[in-house]
């Protein structure tokens, strides 16, 4: 059966509930994959880092606050594994950090250092007495002390985010769980509470909404057509919203391109309002006759787009028909005003 980008806009608002169905079936979840991205600590690393956590702490017995500091240096993953021993973000150790050592340490410093060390996990860091330096020693002083405490006194009302197998009872927990391992129930557990990958997900969820971006650059780039890309929240003439891609450029529009990934329906409703209104937009002062003063079309991905079956008939009419998934995709170009630009043909 035809795509909707493939037949006249009539025939598509004659058989709408047929031109969704179409749509539906080449769209599929992107959530089971996830990019890598710049700072992703493989396993064999972040054991170095846990192992040599492991050898300075004598089996986490004594957490001497300089002794951790000095392994840090030497072994800068063992940064990463601190953190992730409290459970906590960055900008989050560093508020206990400075409530806990008068040191300023900003959330913006705090991240700034993880990510660093992240891209370079294995380089030793200098010490050189900077401030850098000086935050990064108060920051393993309150994990430190921190994991030695454990839990303190909370109402039964409230969890307390050390609250976790491991660091519980402070050095008493630890000490069980690096000899004899976690239970694989209380792992469940607290994945349950926690969620798989949540961190890395969050990290790299721009590079997650850039999937479809670099395949409609891809397409795009392979006959050569002249396009402008835009940067998030960047200001462009004639648009009060821009457009992810401008064919061929801002000051002559005659192709407009939004490039959207969700997995979840209520950001999706969002992100088909901001292609209706370049619909709006490409019609204004035009009669239905005349047409549109530029084409916009919608390259689409991940399953929040086929939730609600009133959203794709919006996407629809608002690109009359020019609705694209990461398998359609490849057709772009043929079923568009974009086959005017190709300068290189395929």
């Amino acid at each position: 059966m035809a795509h909707p980008f493939e037949v006249p806009f009539a025939d598509i608002a004659a058989n709408m509930d047929h031109y969704i169905d179409e749509v539906f079936a080449s769209l599929r979840s992107e959530f089971l994959t996830m990019p890598k991205g710049a700072g992703f600590i493989e396993y064999p690393v972040f054991e170095a880092g846990y192992e040599a956590l492991k050898r300075t702490t004598r089996d986490f017995r004594v957490l001497d606050p300089e002794q951790v500091f000095a392994t840090v240096l030497a072994t800068p993953i063992t940064f990463i594994v601190l953190r992730t021993m409290l459970g906590f973000t960055p900008p989050e150790w560093a508020y206990v950090t400075q409530q806990r050592t008068n040191t300023l340490v900003t959330q913006s410093a705090a991240r700034t250092i993880d990510r660093n060390i992240r891209l370079d996990p294995t380089t030793p860091l200098r010490a050189n007495g900077r401030l850098t330096e000086q935050r990064i020693r108060a920051l393993v002083r309150t994990a430190c002390e921190m994991l030695t405490e454990g839990v303190p006194d909370t109402l039964p009302t409230l969890l307390h985010r050390l609250d976790k197998a491991d660091t519980r009872d402070g050095l008493r927990s630890l000490q069980p769980l690096a000899d004899l391992g976690v239970p694989y129930s209380m792992v469940l557990y607290e994945r349950f509470l926690g969620s798989p990958f949540v961190s890395h997900r969050n990290s790299v969820s721009e590079l997650v909404g850039d999937i479809v971006e670099a395949a409609v650059e891809a397409v795009l780039t392979a006959p050569r057509i002249s396009f402008r890309k835009t940067a998030r929240a960047e200001r462009v003439q004639n648009f009060d919203q821009a457009p992810d891609f401008i064919v061929p450029n801002e000051f002559n529009p005659q192709v407009v391109i939004e490039a959207k990934l969700t997995e979840d329906d209520g950001t999706a409703r969002d992100k088909v309002t901001r292609v209706q209104h370049l619909g709006t937009l490409a019609m204004r002062g035009r009669t239905e006759a005349e047409g549109p003063r530029f084409e916009v079309i919608a390259c689409i991905a991940g399953r929040g787009f086929k939730v609600r079956r009133a959203d794709m008939e919006k996407l629809l009419i608002a690109t009359r028909g020019k609705v694209f998934t990461l398998e359609t995709i490849s057709q772009m170009v043929e079923h568009t005003r974009l086959s005017e630009f190709v300068t290189r043909p395929l």
